[in-house]
């Protein structure tokens, strides 16, 4: 790559981060503030777009001037500030003294519901919007054409960046947002109306993050994928740069911006004979770069450790072991596994169905090891899923090895891994440790989706299939039965020995704990590493399962499905995860085969579960018979009396 080459790879990295700054800089100023982690964030961006496309297309030629445009542009901004204010009023007001993960649930089912509400309005096509007046062209520099709008992104983002400074710095509303930064019990202590004050900055937060979705409208069409792929990539600048730091998510982007168009005008180079393509680590380059900031500085570039939320103080409920009514309970449930495939033998699919309910239990119940017991918050669990399907399903095609020794070694290899991942991740806590396994998990993702000579890459491994005395899916089913029942049993028992003691002790005091001569990293690093071998053995009963193995069984929607799966269930109950898995899993199946718009259908549903069972399922059901008892034994005591 030539000198003129580099400055203009070099000036659409400028050009990138401005656009990637206003998403981040709404998704900081909200997490700062109200401390929720907003899924959603991503959706406002693709209702930016979509708006900007509605109103130019309705209105623009109608007013025919070219400052219309811009305006209708503002406006689309304007409005997606106003939803987010809705949003906040009718829904978030209700959750903010949830635990933070709830919150997060519900704003990922207001993606959901988002997304086919915009699939509802718009379709499913792409919609490409005109070029903006005047800046349609390009210009010449060092020889190469540049485009002109390009230019005005590259002086958006500044500009955007110091009328926040000065908001933030000369006023009485930035005054308040930055003490409610600091310290938001505080604030609604000295009598500062706070639920207002939230309103404000998620409005202005979705009116950043819908007008950096506006601006992209004359650059790249509007399309239901857009909010996925934004909130990842907004995710990453908030992190790197520090939650809540509006300065260091600009200096993130920039960052990333240009590291991403570097590796563009970079593209394959011959190292000792050996190609490196540049290009395809786009992918994953933001994720390598968060992976190493947060391994170096654990609070980002410019952040700064966040002040815990005194909603949050107290240590979580214990979990409590089952009485001899749920052992029944257990007993008939497995009564009932064990006859299914001959009670349901005229619905073959309905075999295959318990199939997926089980692995998905497993995954689940892996997940909650580390969640419940141990405090530690997994965005990228589904790599480990993923790690072992494709682990067996390798083994199985390249190695040549029987499938039944490929149940044991795919769930011992994918343990190996997380000790190497986990040894970094529990260095962090919190949101930043839940940022690091989502980058490791992206990581692992891109290796996959891109490695096509032994991967498959984008199209995946097929043939996986089990062992000739399996081919009956009545055999697979009781086979996944029997490891599926292994697993549950066995993280069961690991939660009320010493060791899943240890993980509670140090979850709800870290000092105390390790005061008593607990190793807490170690404890934290041993929980890690048993949690992903148990999603590892899940992940090759699916690939047998299937047949097949794609990248997407580690991608970030799959992590999310596993977070769901654990919060609907309830975090602090034993029986939760498999509840939550089997509800799920079963709603999202016989939603989606009876409805085009089964994601509303199922982000509706879930809204309503969070509002109605904040602790979850099992947790409502569990707390309902402890009242009842406690009621009970209230009552003898009052005849004895």
């Amino acid at each position: 790559m030539d000198v003129s080459g580099l400055i203009v790879q070099l000036l659409n990295g400028l050009a990138g981060a401005s656009s990637l700054f206003l998403v981040a800089a709404g998704l900081s100023l909200i997490f700062g503030v109200t401390r929720i982690v907003n899924f959603a964030h991503g959706s406002f961006f693709m209702l930016g777009i979509y708006l900007a496309y509605s109103l130019v297309e309705h209105f623009g030629r109608k007013l025919g001037m070219a400052w219309s445009f811009w305006l209708l542009l503002l406006l689309a901004a304007v409005i997606s500030g106003v939803l987010g204010a809705l949003v906040e009023i009718v829904l978030l007001r209700r959750i903010y003294k949830a635990p933070e993960l709830f919150q997060l649930l519900a704003t990922f089912a207001l993606v959901l519901v988002i997304k086919d509400a915009a699939l509802w309005v718009w379709g499913p096509e792409d919609l490409l919007g005109p070029r903006a007046p005047g800046l349609a062209g390009s210009i010449d520099i060092l020889g190469r054409r540049f485009p002109t709008y390009d230019l005005l992104l590259m002086v958006i983002g500044p500009v955007i960046l110091g009328l926040l400074w000065l908001l933030l710095t000369r006023t009485r509303f930035g005054t308040l947002v930055r003490a409610a930064t600091q310290d938001r019990e505080m604030v609604g202590a000295l009598g500062i109306h706070q639920s207002w004050l939230f309103t404000g900055v998620f409005a202005l937060g979705c009116t950043l993050a819908g007008l950096g979705g506006a601006l992209q409208l004359p650059r790249e069409p509007a399309n239901l994928g857009l909010d996925l792929l934004t909130i990842g990539d907004a995710f990453v600048v908030v992190v790197v740069g520090g939650m809540g730091s509006i300065p260091g998510a600009y200096v993130a982007a920039l960052l990333i911006a240009e590291i991403k168009a570097l590796c563009v005008g970079i593209g394959t180079v011959e190292l000792w004979g050996i190609s490196f393509a540049f290009s395809k680590l786009t992918l994953v380059a933001e994720f390598l770069v968060m992976a190493v900031v947060l391994m170096v500085r654990p609070w980002g570039l410019l952040g700064k450790p966040q002040s815990p939320s005194r909603h949050a103080a107290g240590s979580e409920s214990p979990l409590v072991l089952g009485s001899r009514a749920q052992n029944w309970v257990w007993g008939l449930c497995g009564a009932i596994l064990l006859a299914l495939p001959y009670l349901t033998a005229q619905s073959p699919y309905t075999t295959v169905l318990a199939i997926d309910l089980m692995t998905a239990a497993l995954f689940a119940c892996s997940l909650h090891f580390i969640m419940g017991p141990a405090g530690m918050h997994s965005f990228g669990h589904a790599a480990y899923f993923g790690l072992g399907a494709y682990v067996a399903a390798l083994l199985v095609l390249r190695a040549g090895l029987p499938m039944e020794l490929t149940l044991v070694l795919a769930p011992m290899l994918t343990a190996g891994a997380a000790v190497v991942f986990g040894w970094f991740c529990v260095r962090l806590s919190g949101v930043y440790l839940a940022m690091l396994t989502l980058a490791f998990g992206q990581i692992l993702w891109s290796i996959c989706f891109q490695w096509d000579s032994f991967t498959g890459g984008s199209n995946g491994l097929t043939g996986v299939w089990p062992s000739p005395w399996l081919t009956d899916k009545k055999n697979y089913y009781y086979l996944t039965l029997t490891l599926t029942a292994l697993g549950v049993y066995a993280l069961r028992r690991m939660l009320f020995a010493p060791f899943g003691y240890a993980l509670r002790a140090s979850r709800d005091s870290l000092l105390r704990a390790d005061a008593i001569g607990m190793n807490v990293k170690h404890l934290q690093w041993a929980g890690f590493v048993v949690a992903a071998l148990f999603a590892g053995a899940a992940g090759a009963l699916f690939a047998f399962s299937k047949g097949s193995i794609s990248p997407d069984s580690m991608g970030v929607s799959k992590s999310v499905d596993g977070l769901v799966m654990v919060l609907l269930g309830g975090v602090q109950t034993v029986v939760g995860p498999l509840v939550g898995a089997i509800s799920f899993t079963w709603l999202q199946d016989s939603i989606s085969r009876s409805t085009d718009y089964w994601r509303a259908l199922l982000g509706g549903t879930m809204l309503l579960l969070v509002i109605a069972f904040p602790q979850g399922l099992a947790g409502f059901v569990q707390d309902w018979l402890a009242h009842r008892r406690s009621a009970r034994a209230h009552a003898a005591q009052g005849g004895a009396a």
